[in-house]
């Protein structure tokens, strides 16, 4: 299994990026904030407007580091990226399956299946953790949507086409989201939830999950490019011009692990206020520079945690997880694995 390497989080609006000899170094009107060397890094995620020199950009793109810029919201921009690698053998294999209904089913009933199952276990972990606690209203509404989850996953095992699948994956998606404001226990009203809103986000538990979606969208394009993958190309999302499908079908899966846990426990444990969030004249909402730093960190503190790989049976950090997806998917194309196994939380 590959080593988890860092990626270089850039918030300030005055930074600049530049090459000095093997390293990454980051200037705030000329005088350096921080440094780290090329070989530790897989990827430079900007916030805004930073700059950064030819040399850098060169060095990164051969080195295989990715700079993803992105606006204060955590909505990408661009990207500045090497010379694609990988395989070709690989990529065309994943372009027949495809475009052929009878490879790309099974493929996508685990990505549903396993979305869905961890959804399930995030309302199931919040029934046995703090259950005792709700109020009757709202723990009959989570065990409810528990056992539609159930159901719901159930019938994607046996859903005969992908677009009977993306219509269950969005059934589990209503049902899911319509009980998820029962999961955030703070009494702070500024905290309501009424609904997934996006484009923007409406309200601040919105904004803190958009934000953790773009984040997880960064590392699950670099985890299917590291395995000679194309991003580009999925099966669950349809082809669009300028949509990551494979990495949306990825980001599935760990939603509910990484990005929805982390922003349940960040509001459950007050580490969020209100005051932490900007309200934007035209309606949406987002994180201030500061609020924003706060949660960078607790999204590298989540991907360190520590779990066993329910398929491979192997010890790692959440981080790696998409790179372990996206490699069993890779050995499922090249025939190596009978089917696609997708992660399933426990």
């Amino acid at each position: 299994m590959r080593r988890m390497l860092n990626t270089i989080y850039v918030t300030g609006e005055d930074a600049w990026l530049r090459k000095d000899g093997a390293n990454l170094v980051v200037e705030v009107d000329g005088t350096e904030r921080g440094r780290v060397p090329l070989h530790m890094l897989e990827g430079v995620v900007s916030f805004g407007r930073p700059g950064a020199s030819p040399a850098l950009l060169a060095a990164c793109a051969e080195a295989g580091i990715t700079i993803s810029h992105l606006d204060p919201n955590g909505r990408f921009l661009a990207r500045v990226e090497g010379p694609r690698s990988g395989n070709v053998v690989l990529r065309r294999a994943q372009f027949r399956a495809a475009d052929d209904a009878g490879r790309a089913v099974p493929i996508v009933r685990g990505i549903v299946a396993a979305k869905v199952a961890n959804q399930r276990t995030v309302i199931r972990r919040a029934l046995r953790d703090h259950g005792d606690g709700l109020a009757e209203e709202a723990r009959q509404a989570l065990e409810t949507a528990e056992r539609r989850l159930t159901d719901v996953a159930r019938r994607s095992l046996a859903a005969p086409a992908v677009a009977l699948l993306r219509g269950i994956e969005g059934e589990a998606a209503q049902v899911y989201f319509g009980v998820f404001g029962h999961l955030l226990r703070s009494d702070d009203p500024a905290f309501a939830f009424g609904g997934r809103s996006r484009r923007p986000p409406l309200d601040r538990v919105n904004a803190l999950l958009s934000f953790f979606y773009a984040m997880l969208g960064h590392d699950c394009r670099s985890a299917l490019e590291a395995h000679g993958l194309d991003p580009q190309v999925g099966f669950l999302h349809a082809d669009r011009p300028g949509r990551a499908g494979l990495a949306l079908d990825l980001m599935e899966e760990l939603r509910p692990v990484l990005a929805d846990r982390l922003a349940l426990s960040l509001v459950n444990r007050r580490q969020l206020a209100a005051d932490d969030f900007i309200l934007e004249e035209a309606g949406g909402v987002r994180l201030t520079d500061d609020a924003r730093k706060r949660v960078l960190v607790a999204w590298q503190e989540r991907k360190r945690d520590e779990l066993t790989h329910p398929f491979l049976g192997e010890p790692m950090p959440l981080g790696l997880v998409a790179h372990a997806q996206a490699q069993l998917l890779a050995r499922h194309l090249r025939g190596d694995l009978d089917g696609y196994p997708g992660f399933v939380w426990k």
